[in-house]
């Protein structure tokens, strides 16, 4: 699917980020796909962070209409209409980035052939509870981690 050159989606993320920040939220990504007459402009947000759970609706709905308000308000897209979608990423979202990581402790992870829990996260590594006891993978070897969908936690069962 084609997408807007950078400068546009790139001035779009400058004038979203600080509104987003009044919320108490993070801007994780911003893109903008043509959709016929009209572009659909969306936009990705997630807790700080250090937080840990996911967002719920009325967090939603503020940003949604914190950033509908500063896209109304600027020249930033032009005069072409717009779908504004605005979302939080997936359990399907790569963990890429430390705050990633940092967002999925106590979840259930796959990071390349290891499988486990996150404990913590510090500047010397992930740190994740296996089935052989707690392991520390340093940055340099960590590489692109996946959450691993559990529909029920031992624990619980």
């Amino acid at each position: 699917m084609a997408q807007f050159p950078s400068s546009t989606t790139g001035a779009v993320h400058s004038l979203l980020d600080p509104v987003v920040a009044r919320t108490s939220l993070v801007l994780e990504d911003v893109t903008i796909t043509p959709a016929g007459k009209r572009r659909v402009v969306r936009v990705v947000v997630d807790l700080p962070d250090d937080a840990t759970g996911s967002l719920d609706l009325d967090q939603v709905a503020e940003v949604s209409r914190a950033v509908a308000d500063a896209l109304e308000g600027s020249d930033v897209l032009g005069g072409t209409p717009y779908v504004l979608e605005v979302t939080s990423p997936g359990v399907d979202r790569p963990l890429t980035e430390r705050r990633h990581w940092s967002r999925a402790r106590g979840r259930l992870v796959l990071a390349g052939d290891t499988r486990g829990r996150v404990v913590s996260v510090s500047d010397d590594g992930v740190v994740l509870e296996t089935e052989d006891g707690e392991r520390t993978l340093p940055w340099d070897e960590l590489g692109t981690g996946h959450i691993q969908v559990e529909f029920h936690r031992i624990e619980e069962a």
